[in-house]
């Protein structure tokens, strides 16, 4: 804690000199990994086999006392891997050899069947990929790291700030200059921000850049400073996987021109002898450990932030504790579950039941287990906990925590009483009439909860599977988006992905993805327009490529719009309610999105401006993919029967809570 307060001098002192010493004698310290979810290779694979002769090359020049090395294994062909590994400039080489040593075995463990990586730890960088990376400048994946303690006064004020972006001015320049010299690569600089505070940088970029290259990178990474440091911050870390770029307000490095720290302590004349020093810091952690063993005792049967060990990596990810989730107990679900009883279970699907939970603070939960044979693999397990991790807003269902104990993989998330929105739309036995104006909001706002998936969230997901009974309705007929175990993330600049194993639910598969694998931003538009159509029409549409009715719901929509009579299309329940001008604009936006030609059908973005302007012009639709086109269906058919292409389904609408 930073204060004027000499009183506190000790305090300061053994904090400062109690992160100094793991900082310097522990073992390497982890820091995040990231895996590629859409380049996969399998087990035993000649590429597998390149990538241990790879890691094994890197693991052996470590030991020649090498700082970075690339290297390369295997023909110029789709089984080359190419990985590199950077120790920081300022570490002992001792420290370097143990860091890349504990990266070579982690990454392989922690990514297993990944064809791109990259891991850092406080004292090395490692990765590796599929493609040529050598001499690339790249910012993607990334990682920041904030450490939330300080004074705010100090922390917030005009001094820091621009004592901050003195030292980023200066290490963007010095770090491309210190590629050729004789610093082992990295540089540092220092700034006063006020008479008790000084902030220390540090920047180090993969000697394989231009200087030109290192100097980008270290502006952009610091760039990200602004998002990270703010709120109080005495510290954080960018780490890129061409540069990384950290402040503290200690001298965390060992350079010529700062003193080692743990030496002694200077006050005046005096000093503490580092034997006292010592001292104070072993007696610390022998508290804190005995702190951290009574805190985990105590709350070993509650809901608890998981820190998770090694050997728990291959299960949910490393991402996850950047996230700072969740993780509950199994007895902690099964008493909220009433142990799985028949009485609290609210749906059931191929993916598993889900049951409704009450926790010991009262709080309702919807408990999503999935089945030791759920078609749900632990990928997809894993898949679905980082993404709903990351994602944030009021028309996406938000995920409350996960649970994998005893072979037991479990998702827990909001309760959402009044189900999905397919039990309102299509189950006659219990259907809740929609007025057109509940109708209305709900299609504004599953647009929204897609746009921020394609376009506003930090992430690019594609969901892939966009259907009324993945779409829970709250008590106040708003709608959420759920189930996001087949959706992809992409790249913010990636247009279009392709996948071999075709995933999600026919009836709503746009033609590209059905029948040839790529998917996009305008295949969920194309879900999304289908059932956009389905909330007007209050009819379900055909669900199998292999009728070949030319009445479905899509041909009918088609017809009444071409026959100038889009109001024959309403669901006769709405007759007397509707507002002529959003039905008519409605028919047309679902009509523009499950257009043949994924560039003819809208954004989400635009599609949002379409429903909140009432003025705006819209182009007029084509003709649907599949309209009057049995010959196209059949073929569809055979495609799917031949390639052996997997197909989920929902729980039955009736019973339906969290789909799948």
């Amino acid at each position: 804690m930073i204060t004027n307060s000499k009183t506190s001098l000790p305090l300061q002192f053994l904090f400062t000199t109690l992160i100094i010493a793991v900082t310097e004698t522990s073992a390497s310290v982890f820091n995040n990994v990231s895996c590629t979810s859409n380049k996969t290779f399998t087990p035993n694979s000649t590429f597998h086999t390149n990538l241990n002769t790879l890691l094994s090359s890197l693991s052996s020049n470590v030991t020649n006392n090498l700082r970075f090395s690339n290297a390369t294994a295997g023909k110029e062909d789709s089984d080359t891997v190419y990985g590199l590994y950077m120790c920081r400039g300022d570490v002992p080489l001792a420290l370097c050899r143990e860091c890349v040593g504990f990266a070579t075995q982690n990454i392989a463990s922690m990514c297993p069947t990944a064809k791109e990586a990259v891991i850092w730890y406080n004292e090395c960088l490692l990765r590796y990929s599929y493609r040529f990376i050598f001499s690339k400048m790249e910012e993607w994946p990334r990682y920041q790291i904030k450490i939330p303690l300080g004074d705010p006064v100090v922390l917030h004020s005009e001094r820091f700030y621009n004592a901050l972006g003195s030292i980023v001015g200066v290490l963007s320049n010095e770090a491309g200059l210190a590629l050729s010299g004789s610093n082992n690569g990295y540089a540092v600089k220092q700034e006063n921000t006020s008479g008790t505070v000084t902030l220390y940088g540090f920047a180090q970029c993969t000697p394989d850049l231009s200087a030109g290259d290192c100097n980008r990178c270290v502006v952009d990474a610091a760039a990200e400073f602004p998002k990270v440091c703010c709120g109080g911050s005495i510290g954080a870390s960018v780490l890129f996987p061409s540069c990384i770029v950290r402040y503290e307000t200690y001298p965390f490095y060992q350079h010529s021109g700062t003193s080692p720290p743990m030496a002694t302590m200077i006050k005046g004349d005096r000093s503490i002898p580092t034997q006292v020093i010592i001292v104070i810091v072993l007696v610390f952690v022998m508290v804190l450990v005995m702190l951290s063993c009574f805190g985990y005792c105590f709350f070993r049967v509650k809901v608890r932030k998981k820190r998770f060990v090694s050997g728990n990596y291959d299960v949910v990810g490393p991402e996850i504790i950047t996230l700072e989730s969740l993780q509950f107990d199994l007895a902690t679900i099964e008493g909220a579950t009433n142990n799985f009883s028949q009485e609290r279970r609210i749906g059931k699907g191929g993916y598993g039941e889900v049951y409704k939970g009450i926790l010991l603070d009262g709080e309702e939960i919807a408990v999503k287990r999935l089945s030791t044979n759920s078609k749900q693999g632990m990928e997809e397990f894993k898949n679905e906990v980082l993404l709903i991790a990351k994602l944030q807003h009021k028309n996406l269902v938000r995920l409350l925590g996960f649970c994998q104990e005893d072979e037991e993989k479990i998702l827990i998330y909001e309760y959402v009483p009044n189900k999905s929105l397919d039990h309102f739309l299509f189950d006659l036995r219990n259907q809740r009439h929609l007025s057109w104006s509940e109708r209305f909001k709900i299609i504004k706002g599953i647009a929204r909860g897609i746009l921020y998936l394609h376009e506003d969230s930090r992430l690019k997901i594609i969901h892939r599977d966009i259907k009324p009974s993945n779409v829970l309705i709250d008590n106040d007929m708003n709608p959420k988006i759920s189930d996001f175990g087949m959706a992809r993330m992409v790249a913010t600049d990636q247009i279009q992905g392709c996948t071999k194993r075709v995933v999600g639910t026919f009836g709503y598969m746009s033609p590209e993805y059905a029948m040839h694998g790529q998917f996009s931003e305008k295949s969920d538009v194309f879900s999304f327009g289908v059932m956009v159509l389905e909330i007007i029409s209050g009819k379900k549409n055909s669900c199998s490529f292999e009728s070949h009715r030319i009445d479905d719901l899509l041909s009918n929509a088609w017809n009444q719009w071409r026959d100038e009579s889009p109001f024959q299309l309403l669901d006769p329940i709405l007759v007397e309610s509707y507002c002529s001008n959003d039905v008519e604009k409605c028919i047309q936006i679902g009509l523009l999105c499950v257009q043949e030609n994924p560039d003819d059908r809208p954004t989400m973005g635009t599609i949002i401006s379409y429903l909140n302007n009432p003025s705006i012009e819209m182009p007029f639709p084509q003709e649907p993919a599949f309209f009057m086109q049995g010959r196209k269906r059949r073929h569809s058919a055979e495609h799917e029967s031949l390639s052996g292409h997997s197909t989920n389904y929902s729980f039955s609408s009736t019973t339906n809570f969290i789909p799948r």
